[in-house]
């Protein structure tokens, strides 16, 4: 650690006037913006905005609204520990009602006055004369002490690199921005992607459509859903008696924990598990052909495990047709596949997933040396604790570099996170700290011990998945039980970072 004495400049002048200054300004509003926010007005700081580029709270369960969209974690492991619900309707919680619990959240904790929708970040950059950040956004300007990126890595719709796809004559759509305007009843329907999205849209679309062909590059594993509604005892139970949900919660915690020792210890592990989705399998797709191409051909947990009694069932209806030929391009209404044989289609919709290991929010953040996080991280984008990244001084990244899951709860992982973001305010005002940027060196030892846990582990079993980024690196997954990961970010730790002192740390402009 090394400290060097620096008296930061509260706001900026900026076209002849100056424009507010903050605290800690935080992009997005799902659940980790929110929970920050909430940390936030808890620890008595109310000087931070919020910057929302929709109009209204929610992240990408405000964003995904496709038909069937629900989420693959249990509803009491699936909320903040500090705000649980005792009314979810189903034990897996679907888009409409996580959204509205997302939205009571920012309600009840007063977060309105804070946020500001219709706000795209356009850049932020930071000023190292006056030790704080520019931040633009596509209608407003702030600086800030903090810039929290909490915008996640479900945030930015993938479109596939497909010759012709963009001159597509027809209806063309992201599952993650359903036209829910445009009507598919009698159309002729591409899905292209087989993953987590399409699996929960095609079964409810199946019998509008007059004719659906579903794009598959690989089979994906799939396991039967537990889902199931809730029982007005069990909802009452939980009402009455908070520490009764408390304890299912546990036990879904530690019972989903166990599931990694497949994962990172012994993959022979999950041979059970294969051997329950194959007979899923069978008793779902009688047609041998069909069952060959629905077969995966990679370890379980390879690539994320899915959930569904209804997708195989949907893809044995007559009018829809499984197509496992690669596309080779697209002409007018025509798509063309590699075997020369074409699909005549109305409508494309993508369920072809996110911008995981490239967040096109690294083309915006431009650190101490100018560059921007794209830019220095050229090579693969790493951070410390998934967190801070070194060239950029008092910046958050949450939900960052291997802290995704395919075991257990993002919500644990997020909660963790702010722990440690709200450590790190702690120490600034204890230590009078204007700011921090974590040591180059301890990034890379960090990354180093983070990369020599996967040889091994099922992740890196062969298959193509967007768990790895472009050389093949796995910097999306978090290689080990969460509660280790908890423990780690229980404290803000110093000596990783290299430190700047000085008066007039707080910001006290409102938002």
């Amino acid at each position: 650690m090394s400290v060097v004495e620096l008296t930061p400049t509260p706001g900026a002048e900026q076209d002849g006037g100056t424009v507010p200054h903050v605290r800690v300004a935080i992009v997005g509003t799902g659940f980790a913006g929110l929970g920050l926010a909430i940390c936030l007005k808890d620890a008595g700081i109310e000087d931070f905005v919020l910057i929302e580029r929709a109009e209204d709270v929610g992240g990408t369960w405000q964003a995904n609204t496709y038909p069937g969209c629900q989420c693959d974690v249990p509803s009491h492991l699936y909320s903040f520990s500090f705000a649980p619900n005792p009314s979810w309707s189903r034990t897996y919680s679907r888009q409409p009602e996580i959204w509205s619990y997302l939205r009571d959240l920012a309600a009840r904790h007063d977060l309105h006055p804070h946020i500001r929708f219709g706000h795209e970040l356009t850049a932020a950059a930071w000023d190292e004369e006056r030790a704080h950040w520019s931040v633009q956004t596509s209608r407003g300007a702030w600086t800030a002490q903090l810039v929290v990126d909490a915008t996640g890595p479900l945030s930015h719709p993938a479109v596939p690199a497909i010759r012709g796809l963009r001159r597509f004559e027809g209806k063309l759509f992201h599952s993650a921005e359903w036209d829910h305007d445009h009507d598919l009843t009698g159309e002729r329907v591409a899905v292209i992607g087989t993953g987590a999205s399409s699996i929960q849209f095609v079964p409810r679309i199946a019998e509008q459509v007059g004719r659906m062909h579903v794009f598959q590059r690989t089979a994906p594993w799939i396991l039967p859903h537990t889902d199931r509604p809730t029982t007005r005892l069990e909802r009452r139970l939980y009402r009455a008696l908070p520490v009764a949900q408390r304890a299912v919660r546990s036990g879904v915690y530690w019972s989903r924990e166990s599931f990694l020792l497949g994962f990172i210890k012994d993959q022979r592990l999950m041979a059970g598990a294969e051997k329950i989705a194959r007979a899923h399998l069978r008793r779902q797709i009688r047609d041998p052909a069909l069952r060959q191409k629905l077969t995966p051909q990679f370890r379980l947990g390879c690539k994320r495990v899915l959930l569904s009694n209804e997708w195989y069932p949907a893809l044995t209806r007559p009018n829809v047709e499984l197509v496992s030929d690669a596309i080779r391009a697209i002409r007018g209404r025509t798509i063309v596949l590699a075997d020369g044989s074409e699909r005549e289609v109305d409508t494309i919709i993508l369920g072809t997933g996110f911008h995981v290991t490239d967040p096109p929010t690294a083309r915006l953040v431009r650190g101490r040396d100018g560059r921007t996080l794209a830019e220095s991280m050229a090579d693969g984008i790493q951070a410390y604790l998934g967190a801070t990244m070194s060239g950029l001084p008092n910046f958050f990244k949450l939900i960052g570099p291997n802290t995704g899951l395919g075991h257990n709860s993002m919500i644990f992982m997020i909660e963790s996170q702010l722990r440690y973001v709200m450590d790190a305010l702690r120490v600034m005002d204890e230590q009078q700290i204007a700011t921090f940027e974590v040591r180059p060196e301890a990034m890379a030892a960090y990354n180093e011990q983070i990369q020599s846990k996967m040889p091994g582990t099922v992740w890196m079993s062969g298959c193509a998945s967007w768990y790895l980024d472009a050389a093949g690196r796995n910097t999306t997954i978090w290689p080990d039980f969460t509660w280790r990961f908890r423990h780690r970010t229980r404290r803000f730790n110093t000596r990783a970072y290299e430190l700047r002192h000085g008066s007039g740390v707080r910001a006290t402009a409102a938002a």
